[in-house]
């Protein structure tokens, strides 16, 4: 499926770039998230005479998030959970248990699907997570995971 992205994309494309993407991406996420037209003449024409709006709206969301991101960036967030003997938890920290902390700790609006996890957060220790914001606006935090001292 061809589409012309309304939006800047990481790893996929720019304002106003032609696209090939599969076509469950591009109808599920893409044209239903409003980053996207098919792409035919009249989305183009549309397209190109949107670009300096849809510019600028990009610049103010970006803008946005680089403020989110300067309150969150290098600052580490404490779980503190139950373990086994081994440090192994009983379950691990998904990204919304993550969101909810940094929202609690530092008053930043941070969605689920924001938070890149390389593995599971399912151990004792010190993670560092991606919080990626924008295609353009990245943050990392320290995810802090404690043993809760029994009594």
């Amino acid at each position: 499926m061809e589409v012309i992205l309304l939006e800047n994309i990481l790893n996929l494309g720019n304002i106003g770039d032609k696209v090939s993407v599969k076509n469950g991406f591009g109808r599920n996420f893409l044209l239903k998230q409003g980053k996207a037209l098919r792409f035919n003449k009249e989305n183009l024409e549309l397209v190109n005479k949107k670009k300096d709006e849809l510019n600028k709206k990009n610049n103010e969301i970006k803008i946005k998030f680089k403020e989110i991101a300067k309150l969150i960036n290098n600052k580490t967030f404490t779980f503190n959970k139950e373990s086994k003997e081994n440090g192994d938890l009983y379950g691990s920290i998904k990204p919304k248990e993550i969101t909810n902390l940094i929202k609690e700790k530092a008053n930043a609006d941070v969605s689920p699907s924001q938070i890149i996890l390389k593995d599971n957060l399912n151990k004792i220790g010190l993670f560092k997570v991606e919080v990626s914001f924008h295609s353009e606006v990245k943050a990392f935090v320290s995810i802090k995971i404690d043993k809760i001292l029994s009594k």
